[in-house]
C-alpha cells in the first residue's frame, strides 16, 4: 500500500514538473529566425509528429506541402515546398521556429499559419481565441519527425 501511494505521488510530481516546462505561446523566444529551446523540455517523437502533420484536424500540412514518405495520404497539396529534404535545409531551431509561427521566419505575408501562436489575426472564431492550433509537445513531435526528412 505504502509503494503504491509512494509511485503515484511520484508519477504525479513528474506529470506536475513536465507541465511546468511547458511553454506558453507567448513565452516562445525567436532568436536569428530559429527557437533553439525546446517547448516541453521533452523530446518529440516522430511517429506522433507524423500524425499531426497528415491530420486535417490537426497540422493538415498535406493541405499545402508534399511528402513523399506519406504517399499513402491523400490530398498532397502543391502551394508550398515539398518538405521532402527539409532537414537538410533547415535545423531543429529554425524548424521549431517555422512551426511555431512563420510569420516570425518569412513575413506577414506567409499563408503558413502559427502552429503555437496566438497572432492568428482578425474575426477568430470566438470559442477558438486564446488557443493554438498544436499544443507544445505537438509541435516537437512535428519537429521530430521534420528533422526524419533528408534527402
Amino acid at each position: 500500500m505504502r509503494r503504491t501511494l509512494t509511485a503515484i505521488v511520484v508519477v504525479a510530481m513528474c506529470a506536475g514538473m513536465a507541465q511546468a516546462a511547458e511553454l506558453a505561446p507567448d513565452d516562445v523566444k525567436f532568436e536569428d529566425l530559429a527557437v533553439g529551446a525546446s517547448l516541453t523540455g521533452a523530446p518529440g517523437n516522430p511517429e506522433e509528429g507524423a500524425k499531426a502533420l497528415a491530420n486535417r484536424s490537426l497540422g493538415n500540412c498535406l493541405a499545402c506541402h508534399v511528402v513523399s514518405a506519406l504517399s499513402a495520404e491523400q490530398f498532397h497539396g502543391d502551394v508550398a515546398p515539398p518538405l521532402d529534404g527539409v532537414a537538410d535545409r533547415w535545423s531543429e531551431e529554425e524548424l521549431r521556429a517555422i512551426v511555431v509561427d512563420a510569420k516570425q521566419v518569412f513575413s506577414e505575408e506567409t499563408m503558413m499559419p502559427g502552429f503555437y501562436s496566438l497572432n492568428v489575426g482578425k474575426d477568430v472564431r470566438k470559442d477558438l481565441v486564446g488557443k493554438t492550433i498544436l499544443t507544445a509537445q505537438q509541435v516537437e513531435d512535428v519537429v521530430a519527425y521534420l528533422a526524419t526528412l533528408k534527402e
